[in-house]
């Protein structure tokens, strides 16, 4: 198992499970070459992550068993699997299953959506939907998206109850308004009423990106909100929710 690091948000009782494998994608503007660990444990990530130098990869992992004993006697009401794409490792069906089991949890997956994961156990998926352009999406993270295109169709005919979330990031000039148009008329195709949300970009190191600002998330969500019901933001002034999370791992 690749599990790396686990946090835990207590307000809510939410465990994040992050794990490291070698990701389908190479996107050009991943934080995790920055932060390889938990956002809710910084005080201001943003700040803290555009003046980092570039991170080793960890190095050390838990085994499925001791990932079970890091977490007793915690309250678990949300886990999050996440990470640099937490659906390549053969084991996550498992610990999905047993964190279920054990804790009665809201699965909740992070996923960009190239491979179709093992879904038993998944409540909910956020998946990352780069761009809709296979041009815009080829660019930023050398792959076609073709995959991913016709995995988020198949996640939300076979959620059922189970909910689908996607998002975006506004990068300006870039992955902007008139990508963010095509996403939402792609989406409002498999379903208008799809949860939809527009995260503003914060500089990376070595991007040649400014920070996206509130305006124009916003325009690009009233865009957004011309084809879908529930389409949501995450600017860059908006406040923490909850309270700081503790390192478990």
């Amino acid at each position: 198992m690749k599990v790396y690091h686990l946090a835990y948000e207590p307000s809510y009782h939410s465990m994040d499970f992050h794990f490291w494998t070698e990701c389908n994608l190479k996107c050009r503007g991943c934080y995790t070459n920055y932060e390889v660990y938990d956002f809710g444990l910084l005080d201001d990530p943003v700040a803290e992550i555009i003046t980092r130098e570039r991170q080793a990869p960890p190095t050390k992992f838990l085994t499925f068993d001791q990932v079970m004993e890091k977490i007793d006697g915690y309250t678990i009401k949300y886990a999050v699997f996440l990470g640099t794409e937490a659906v390549l490792d053969s084991e996550l069906p498992k610990l999905a299953k047993a964190v279920h089991e054990k804790y009665g949890s809201f699965n909740i997956l992070l996923t960009n959506g190239i491979r179709m994961p093992d879904l038993t156990d998944i409540d909910q998926i956020i998946f990352s939907l780069k761009a809709y352009s296979e041009d815009i999406y080829r660019d930023y993270t050398s792959r076609s998206n073709k995959s991913a295109l016709e995995n988020l169709k198949k996640i939300h005919a076979s959620l059922g109850e189970r909910k689908l979330h996607v998002e975006v990031v506004y990068i300006p000039d870039y992955i902007a308004k008139d990508e963010i148009e095509k996403v939402a008329q792609f989406l409002a195709s498999i379903d208008k009423d799809m949860s939809f949300r527009i995260d503003a970009y914060f500089p990376i190191p070595g991007c040649p990106w400014r920070a996206a600002n509130k305006e124009e998330v916003e325009e690009a969500a009233e865009v957004a909100r011309k084809y879908l019901n529930n389409v949501v933001v995450l600017t860059l002034d908006m406040k923490r929710i909850g309270d700081k999370a503790v390192k478990v791992f």
